[in-house]
């Protein structure tokens, strides 16, 4: 990847989408949505009634000719799009349910699943049914196809801005992949998928008439939506599928975490927990780790020992490196 052509561009986008913002008075991420679609109608101004103005005009066109000479690759307008949001999510904050998910934990998923699915020539379809703008689901679509696996997509949000944000992305970075603008617990779609992934919003879901459909669904009160989100991904994974989910730490000692026992009992194997730096969280109670389930199946088996470990850094390449060569012996040894 070249750093120096994805800091030019990012410059010359993030001045682009300000322009764009002042001269149509909308969000920073509508402004966003209007310079991909520039950029993907071959670069192409849509002016309506005189705005933008013929100043903003030129200015763009000057910003564009140098942006068609910049011939970035995939992964290098993801990593551009990633860092135009972030800069976004600074102008105008968003709820944390909202934030996007680092690269280096998209970067764990996807060696995670490069284990689990050694064999590139199978075609992997991916879903992510809390897509929100969609970085985790484009790091990896964009990374397991340069390690030389076919992969396409499948993201669902309820929120219509980062829908629409992630479908866009998608376009302008060319994966291969389908968006719904929907509620994922009550509508869906009928493709049944290899693996399921999810940074799931920590909180409770507020129609009871429709968590009563679900086994993980509370005694009393309001469910967790990320374990409704998380038994829905489930639902849509294939026999002997793999679900990675953020989660929160104390997953299994929360007070819902009983229902969570019960379902995971009769549908899957819990076959790894990987604690998360605390330098990723900035409140003890916020602290998440990568859960990997595993549907029951004619080619799944509970593993011998169920991989627990702790990562205490993401800024040290050597503790990441011995971090994977004890998931790979684990999954040799064990599954």
């Amino acid at each position: 990847m070249s750093v120096e052509k994805v800091e030019t561009s990012f410059h010359l986008n993030f001045e682009a989408i300000e322009l764009l913002q002042k001269a149509l008075q909308t969000s920073f991420f509508d402004a966003y949505l209007e310079q991909v679609e520039n950029l993907l109608d071959d670069y192409q101004i849509q002016v309506l009634e005189g705005t933008p103005d013929e100043p903003t005009v030129q200015r763009l066109q000057e910003i564009y000719q140098v942006l068609k000479e910049q011939k970035l690759e995939a992964e290098e307008i993801r990593k551009l799009a990633q860092l135009l949001l972030l800069k976004g999510t600074q102008k105008e904050p968003v709820q944390a349910n909202h934030q996007l998910t680092p690269d280096s934990i998209g970067f764990l998923f996807v060696y995670l699943i490069e284990q689990f699915y050694s064999n590139k020539k199978e075609p992997l379809t991916i879903f992510d049914p809390s897509v929100g703008t969609g970085n985790l689901l484009q790091t990896l679509l964009t990374n397991l196809a340069l390690s030389g696996y076919d992969v396409t997509g499948i993201g669902i949000d309820n929120d219509e801005v980062l829908i629409a944000i992630a479908a866009a992305t998608s376009q302008w970075i060319q994966t291969d992949a389908k968006f719904y603008h929907q509620d994922a617990l009550q509508q869906s779609f009928d493709t049944q998928v290899d693996v399921v992934v999810g940074d799931l919003p920590v909180g409770y879901y507020p129609i009871d008439s429709i968590a009563g459909s679900f086994e993980m669904v509370a005694k009393t009160g309001h469910t967790y939506a990320h374990h409704l989100l998380l038994e829905q991904g489930m639902k849509k994974t294939k026999e002997d599928g793999i679900g990675l989910f953020l989660l929160p730490s104390n997953f299994l000692e929360s007070d819902q975490s009983d229902r969570f026992k019960e379902w995971l009992g009769k549908t899957a194997y819990l076959q790894g927990i990987i604690q998360l730096p605390d330098e990723l969280f900035k409140h003890k109670a916020s602290r998440k780790s990568i859960v990997i389930l595993q549907n029951k199946g004619p080619k799944a088996q509970q593993a011998k020992e169920i991989l627990v470990a702790q990562l205490t850094t993401l800024k040290d390449p050597q503790k990441i490196n011995q971090f994977f060569q004890q998931v790979a012996k684990w999954k040799k040894e064990n599954i």
